[in-house]
């Protein structure tokens, strides 16, 4: 009898999903996945990132198990510890009767009391990218750090992304053999081009914009937010020394929106509203490089589509996956958060090289096929397999 391996998050998740799928159709261990946010969540709803009522293009529900628990909280949501209750967790748990459990985030309410409570009863594993990189010295990060270490007491193992996720477990005293290594990652195939269509659209789209062919375009597609860092972006774009052929697309909505565009003084700034997951595909091949000039941004996927779509990056570094997926030259270059001039400079190297853009393309495809759906199935399904019944 196969293995059972109950996953607890709190809603699904886009980039989530192709990882259920690929278990359920793997076919290794039995899988379903409790939604401890309620089927509310399903419904439309504001995202104040965007600034505007998001409801994604693709099927979230598809191709596996998955039950909606029923969530008490007197204020439902993700951004605080007791907008997930659901006082039945443990009851239909049992009642399905795992022999493993996969908690994603265990800052809810219903998602620490599965772990006390199933710890040293079930093998539990956590995933999870939080990293060190905002942590400053100081009396909270001492607190922070032993109250970490007695939530990870109760995780057997943990699967992190990346370096900065690794540091990250093991400050919070978790021992290397208790690691194991599920990298970030999206359904790279997804975003291949094997017939070449998404790169026509994107050409035509680039022409409706009034770019020419041969100009060099870098786009930053996300939310228009604070922390995504994108006047230092638009700064760059507006000084003079920016070469006539270098454009910026900028795609999405957010609190910044008016900002961003008061401030934009070159009409090689362009800007596209929020774009679809069913979109993106043609929208990262509007530009030639992609831009994340984030100040803190636990990993930063879209570093994953934008390469999986075979565009080199530049990637600020407080983002989480840059000390994994830019390898500087080849893959794209790091620059220092905040930093207008080094983002510059970076852009700058972009533009005098430009014979080297495609092959830094390629480059960039190749590096992200080893972040990939298969391998995160793989080693869930190693440790569910080698952990026996405690």
């Amino acid at each position: 009898m196969k293995k059972k391996l109950a996953i607890i998050t709190s809603h699904p998740i886009q980039y989530n999903v192709p990882l259920y799928r690929a278990l359920s159709a793997r076919g290794v261990v039995d899988v379903r996945v409790f939604y401890t946010w309620g089927r509310q969540v399903m419904e439309e709803k504001f995202d104040p990132g965007f600034g505007k009522v998001v409801k994604w293009d693709i099927p979230l529900l598809d191709g596996y198990e998955s039950q909606f628990l029923v969530n008490r909280s007197l204020r439902p949501g993700s951004d605080h510890y007791k907008g997930i209750h659901n006082p039945d967790i443990l009851r239909e748990l049992d009642a399905w009767q795992p022999d493993a459990l996969l908690v994603y985030g265990w800052n809810f309410k219903s998602h620490l009391a599965v772990m006390r409570h199933y710890s040293r009863r079930l093998p539990v594993f956590f995933r999870g990218d939080s990293t060190l990189l905002n942590d400053r010295p100081g009396i909270r990060s001492i607190v922070r750090k032993f109250a970490l270490r007695w939530v990870y007491g109760h995780v057997d193992k943990a699967f992190y992304v990346g370096v900065n996720s690794k540091n990250y477990f093991l400050r919070a005293n978790m021992k290397e053999s208790q690691l194991v290594f599920a990298p970030h990652a999206v359904d790279n195939d997804f975003f291949g081009d094997k017939d070449g269509a998404y790169s026509r659209r994107a050409l035509e789209w680039r022409r409706e914009l009034g770019i020419p062919d041969d100009a060099i375009v870098f786009l930053y597609a996300g939310k228009l937010e604070p922390v995504k860092s994108l006047s230092t972006l638009v700064g760059v774009f507006n000084r003079p020394t920016m070469p006539a052929d270098a454009h910026l697309v900028v795609v999405g909505n957010g609190p910044l929106e008016g900002e961003l565009k008061k401030t934009a003084a070159s009409d090689r700034i362009h800007f596209l509203g929020f774009q679809n997951q069913g979109n993106m595909p043609v929208v990262y091949r509007l530009g030639d490089i992609y831009v994340l000039p984030s100040v803190s941004e636990t990993w930063g996927l879209a570093i994953n589509e934008s390469m999986a779509c075979g565009r080199p990056v530049i990637a600020s570094s407080q983002c989480g996956g840059t000390a994994d997926l830019i390898k500087e030259g080849k893959t794209g270059y790091s620059f220092r958060a905040g930093d207008e001039d080094d983002l510059e400079k970076k852009v700058t190297l972009m533009l005098k090289d430009r014979p080297a853009l495609a092959e830094m393309g390629r480059n960039a495809l190749q590096h992200i096929q080893g972040f990939s759906i298969t391998r995160i199935a793989g080693a869930i399904e190693k440790a569910v397999l080698d952990a026996g019944s405690k």
